[in-house]
């Protein structure tokens, strides 16, 4: 099982953090020589986009994303503040599912270096059963 970091919005606007748990299941990938990997279902996306968010940007005021978004930063750091005023930091190596598409949205404050990240748009959540 793994654990995804969800930043969502209410009914009422007011974005939240939640985690998102991932089932996996153990495979052999390479044979009996290699440990099983632990694999996810495949889960549909609709576009991966590449982001280079400049050294120097600090903080990027309160906004929505623009669609559903499984985030991966591959390195550099952010802390997220939510409107409920929850703030929680994601390093490099971290994905997180952004789903604040409407209401007032999240902060996001950045480490001053460059960052990469991907982008990858979601048609329908992570808790759907393999196809």
């Amino acid at each position: 099982m793994l654990k995804c970091l969800r930043i969502y919005s209410t009914p009422d606007g007011e974005s939240h953090f939640d985690e998102v748990e991932i089932p996996t299941t153990a495979r052999p990938i390479f044979g009996d020589k290699v440990p099983p990997f632990a694999l996810s279902a495949l889960y549909p996306a609709s576009d991966v986009r590449f982001t280079h968010i400049p050294g120097g940007i600090r903080e990027v005021s309160w906004h929505t994303v623009p669609a559903r978004t499984l985030t991966v930063r591959l390195n550099g750091s952010v802390d997220y503040e939510t409107s409920d005023g929850e703030i929680r930091h994601v390093s490099a190596g971290s994905f997180v599912l952004i789903e604040d598409t409407f209401g007032k949205g999240h902060l996001s404050r950045h480490s001053p270096d460059d960052q990469i990240v991907l982008w990858i748009t979601l048609p329908k959540g992570l808790d759907l059963s393999a196809k």
